[in-house]
């Protein structure tokens, strides 16, 4: 096994609110020492699960800015930044940004509001991001998630990408939940594309398809057994009661969505950390379902 200089544990931060819904900007980065110390080699600001389409350039800024204290606790924690969005100079504002502020790398969603958009017009998109925004040692890696975007990566536009940045694109975050998906991209690009599992149910299929590690939601709850299962299999040892600890808390967790919501609610249950809201169109989720949830993961 080759080790992306990524490979490793990250989560898909959520984003902590104040009770009016600005940016709770003192929460940060103690946030990211919390996930540190449970394990993650890093997380992802602006994911999915970090509501990042809810955010305006301006509010990305001043987030990704002070997110940046938790290497003051943890120096070699990295920071992945979320920067996709439909409009391609903002995308290339906001990847430009995470590299001068020295982030370790992007995920970049491809513009999804152009669902019809062809694999030459994603493979220029891309082309114009990387040659304005993300510098010769910087690591892109693209976000596959064509359930919620629309818009994904086939096999012939990675190997297009990757053929021509082949630093640069670095691979992909894959939130497909396709098992045979994953077999696939281990199997035609092997160590040389740096996959991300979505799907932590699914952490040891990708790992023994050459993934290089994991981009999770659960991560913020779950990310010590995650962390295991990787140093597991890493170090050539067995995973399978770990990785069937991770399957079985991922089921529970994903009755109980959309996950900035659920992680939200169960983080001060959980492990007392603040409780924040979520910003509209989500909603918080019941508290009978925050009850169920607390009462099957604590069993």
């Amino acid at each position: 096994m080759t080790l992306h200089p990524l490979s490793g544990v990250y989560a898909a931060a959520v984003t902590p609110l104040k009770s009016d819904l600005s940016p709770d900007l003192d929460a940060v980065a103690p946030f990211l020492a919390f996930l540190a110390g449970r394990g993650c080699h890093g997380a992802l600001i602006f994911g999915t699960t970090g509501e990042g389409p809810s955010f305006s350039p301006r509010e990305r800024e001043a987030i990704c800015r002070i997110a940046l204290q938790v290497r003051e606790q943890v120096p070699n924690f990295r920071l992945l930044a979320g920067t996709g969005t439909p409009s391609l100079t903002e995308t290339i504002d906001l990847t430009r940004l995470a590299f001068d502020l020295g982030y370790d790398g992007v995920v970049t969603l491809p513009p999804y509001y152009f669902r019809k958009a062809t694999d030459d017009g994603l493979f220029h998109w891309f082309e114009q991001v990387i040659q304005k925004s993300v510098p010769q040692n910087g690591f892109l890696l693209g976000y596959h998630f064509p359930r919620v975007s629309g818009v994904g990566f086939s096999l012939e536009l990675l190997a297009r990408l990757k053929d021509a940045f082949p630093t640069q694109f670095a691979g992909i975050k894959d939130s497909s939940h396709d098992k045979d998906f994953t077999r696939v991209l281990g199997q035609k690009f092997g160590d040389d594309l740096a996959v991300f599992s979505g799907t932590d149910s699914d952490f040891t299929l990708a790992l023994q398809n050459h993934a290089a590690g994991c981009i999770t939601a659960p991560a913020n709850l779950i990310s010590p057994d995650l962390r295991e299962v990787y140093d597991l299999f890493v170090t050539g040892k067995e995973s399978a009661i770990m990785q069937a600890k991770v399957s079985k808390q991922r089921q529970i967790l994903e009755k109980y969505q959309p996950y900035p919501a659920s992680i939200k609610a169960l983080l001060p249950r959980l492990y007392a950390q603040p409780r924040w809201p979520v910003r509209l169109p989500l909603v918080e989720i019941s508290k009978a379902d925050e009850d169920k949830a607390v009462y099957e993961l604590t069993q």
